[in-house]
């Protein structure tokens, strides 16, 4: 009888996480292909890559447990990236954005990006909690409107020219030189998402509105203002993003960061946030952002034509979406 319960339990697990342990045996059959798959240089990008996506993605978790989603965050980090780059260009680069700008603060110009966008988040969070407007409709408004408002403002003019100290924050390394500066950010970011989900009412109140909106109402929640939180760090993290992502590549435009909203959503899917609400945790929402980066590489790799790669990641967050529902309409 014990036996054939583990039997059970372990093909429950299996399939449960079939996306991930599908993605993890390409990743091992390619390591027999190509030796250079775990070579150094590969993994430190890997980290690299994961840092940056598992910080959005953190951002989109909270608005897909409250049963909602965020499709402005890729054109957030766009919008933060190209700010922060005309910001931090060099005073003495030719082509200067704003030629006659002094050189700022770097801890000025993060705190600038971040507040816009989580400005930009808390407007979200106002027009689907007291508006009432479904969040795809919302956030696919906002998206729009954040691309409009960045061609406008940047002319659709590739950003370069960086200083050497904001390039050298997402480059620089730690110790051995295998943890970046970047994935050090990430899981300082990790381990501040981990404690505001488990140890405040913050948490507590965005599980409570995605597990049953109405009986988090009754309950005496603020509904209304827990989103409105929620959106406005969503906001917050994407400003963050598109900071390091910009420091990271050397330059940006209006076209970075696009379909990184989407990237969010299936590390989140696969990690085993539900987006049926109540459910998600920062450990699974990292695993899956990690998962969801190893299948690029692994696509990579095997020297899938980039075209391809497009439609397997679809197909992934297809998948991802519809196990989820699955486990869903199996406790029901």
């Amino acid at each position: 009888m014990g036996k054939k319960l583990n039997a059970k339990a372990v093909t429950k697990w299996l399939s449960d996480n079939a996306i991930i342990v599908m993605i993890v045996l390409a990743a091992i059959f390619t390591s027999t292909q190509n030796k250079n798959f775990y070579s150094i240089n590969n993994i430190r990008n890997l980290l690299s890559n994961t840092a940056v996506r598992f910080i959005i993605a953190c951002g989109v978790s909270g608005c897909l447990i409250t049963k909602g989603t965020d499709l402005s965050a890729g054109r957030a980090v766009g919008l933060a990236a190209c700010l922060s780059g005309i910001l931090m260009q060099k005073a003495s680069y030719g082509d200067k954005f704003y030629p006659n700008l002094p050189e700022l603060p770097m801890i000025l110009v993060l705190v600038m990006v971040m507040a816009l966008c989580g400005l930009l988040g808390a407007v979200n969070g106002s027009v689907i909690s007291m508006l009432k407007v479904p969040p795809f409709i919302a956030t696919l408004g906002m998206q729009q409107l954040i691309y409009g408002a960045c061609l406008v403002y940047t002319g659709a003019i590739p950003i370069g020219g960086l200083r050497n100290d904001y390039t050298g924050l997402a480059t620089g390394y730690i110790g051995t030189r295998m943890l970046s500066n970047l994935t050090v950010i990430a899981i300082c970011v990790g381990l501040f998402m981990w404690f505001l989900y488990n140890k405040t009412r913050y948490g507590k109140y965005m599980y409570a509105i995605g597990g049953n909106e109405n009986a988090a109402e009754v309950a005496g929640i603020n509904v209304t203002k827990s989103k409105i939180l929620i959106y406005m760090l969503a906001g917050l993290l994407y400003g963050l993003t598109g900071f390091l992502v910009c420091a990271k590549s050397g330059g940006c435009s209006v076209n970075t960061g696009m379909g990184w909203e989407l990237e969010a959503i299936a590390g989140c899917t696969i990690g085993g946030v539900s987006v049926n609400g109540g459910v998600g945790k920062i450990t699974g929402i990292l695993i899956g952002v990690l998962v969801f980066e190893v299948l690029k590489i692994v696509l990579q790799f095997l020297g899938v034509e980039s075209s391809y790669t497009y439609i397997a990641q679809g197909l992934v967050i297809i998948i991802a979406v519809a196990l989820d529902l699955r486990k869903y309409l199996a406790k029901k």
